[in-house]
């Protein structure tokens, strides 16, 4: 997701998509797990709703499967802000109606699920998901599951982190292209920011070299193992060095002047990714298929990726399919998010849209995979590498909120010049009210 993709997730997985709240409203009242066929002939239909863009519907898969299915209709509704799709599942949690059969969870988020609201959703084992234990790393299934052994959760992708730039930019303003070359520049976020200096100095007033300072700082945390909590579930944001450094390089960027300004899932983000307003951006493997949707068919071949600055892969997002206990068809919901997280699917879901799996057999399945869109760059083994050195992160209750306030309060730093204590002090407040 996604940037879940929450942002992406965003949503790419990072990371994001609006809910249609009547449709959910109609097709998810049911208060109980168990699964109801209509009247219309057993035909069932099932009510998906995500946020960003998940893929499914653009890589053909729900068509797919209701080829194989000729009983089942699929509707999916999506809400763009993961933060605003999280409060509405709040709130139909909390009401026990309007819930889709199938839910997807942000990485950020499943730590909420699975420590706070186990009981509002279905244990997956009990369709028979155990068997499915083995098809994943044991951190991803780890993280769906409760200390009692209850699934709630199978894994849709994770958020290996590079960085995706525009070689059209580039090349106005002197810089290279070559995505190696660039790996040997910005081996460290000092030498990125530098070429961001370089590129700033000669391309078009309007363009910059990065979107927000948000992106950068969530791309530096990513890299990091304990961010916000410990293993013991404390906060420790205020006291991670990690912290402070990303908050640091990221103010310092906003005040040279390297970032577009733009608020991440706002409708001016994503008219910028095809008019050239900025250069480069934090790239979760799940930020593919989003540039594909927004710069349209005009941007094939104008987009590149490189690795990540920093000497260490990191992860951005990553998300999960789940069946809350309100579902109305609750087995049919289980069956299609297992075909939907299969090493098939996810394997033509990355070569589609970009989503790195989280399903072993499809990782070996798409070491090779290579997209024209983005100058034929060899995606595969880029997301593979970064994957496999990308740390299993500590994740807390409240996760996202954390990262949220601080992504906020560094918007206010380039956006409205507020300064760096001032802002930081904002970023606590808004932590403090988020989590109690």
């Amino acid at each position: 997701m996604p940037i879940s993709r929450a942002a992406a997730q965003a949503t790419l997985r990072l990371g994001a998509v609006a809910l249609a709240g009547a449709l959910l409203a109609a097709c998810g009242s049911g208060s109980s797990g168990s699964s109801k066929s209509s009247a219309d002939g057993g035909k069932v239909t099932l009510t998906v709703d995500l946020f960003g863009t998940f893929g499914f519907k653009e890589a053909g898969l729900y068509a797919e499967y209701e080829k194989a299915h000729p009983h089942i209709t699929i509707k999916e509704s999506s809400t763009e802000n993961e933060a605003d799709y999280w409060k509405a599942l709040q709130t139909r949690l909390a009401g026990g109606g309007g819930l889709a059969d199938v839910q997807g969870i942000e990485v950020g988020r499943i730590a909420s699920v699975t420590q706070q609201q186990a009981d509002k959703f279905q244990d997956l084992n009990s369709f028979g998901a155990a068997s499915l234990k083995n098809d994943y790393s044991a951190a991803k299934w780890a993280a769906a599951t409760t200390t009692d052994g209850r699934t709630l959760g199978l894994g849709t992708d994770v958020g290996p982190e590079a960085i995706c730039y525009r070689t059209d930019l580039f090349e106005k303003a002197g810089l290279p292209t070559d995505r190696d070359e660039l790996a040997k520049k910005w081996a460290t976020w000092d030498g990125y920011l530098e070429l961001g200096k370089q590129y700033q100095a000669e391309a078009d007033s309007k363009s910059h070299w990065m979107d927000s300072v948000g992106s950068l700082y969530s791309l530096m945390m990513g890299q990091q193992k304990e961010r916000y909590y410990d293993a013991s579930g404390k906060l420790v944001y205020q006291d991670n060095q990690a912290v402070k450094t990303a908050w640091d390089t990221s103010v310092k960027a906003a005040q040279d002047g390297l970032s577009a300004k733009l608020a991440q899932w706002t409708p001016a983000w994503n008219q910028a990714f095809s008019s050239g307003s900025f250069a480069t951006i934090g790239c979760p493997a799940w930020m593919l298929g989003y540039i594909k949707g927004q710069a349209g068919d005009g941007g094939a071949g104008t987009w590149d990726v490189a690795p990540l600055p920093g000497g260490v892969a990191g992860n951005w997002g990553g998300s999960y399919l789940a069946v809350p206990k309100g579902a109305s068809h609750a087995k049919e919901a289980y069956e299609l998010i297992k075909w939907l997280t299969a090493a098939p699917q996810q394997a033509k879901l990355f070569e589609k849209q970009g989503s790195f799996p989280s399903n072993l057999g499809a990782i070996k399945e798409v070491e090779d995979v290579k997209d024209a869109y983005f100058s034929n760059a060899p995606i595969g083994e880029i997301f593979g590498k970064a994957a496999e050195s990308s740390p299993v992160q500590v994740l807390g209750v409240h996760d996202n909120d954390v990262n949220t306030q601080i992504t906020n309060a560094l918007g206010e730093v380039e956006r409205k010049g507020t300064s760096s204590a001032t802002a930081w002090g904002h970023a606590e407040k808004g932590v403090r009210n988020a989590v109690g």
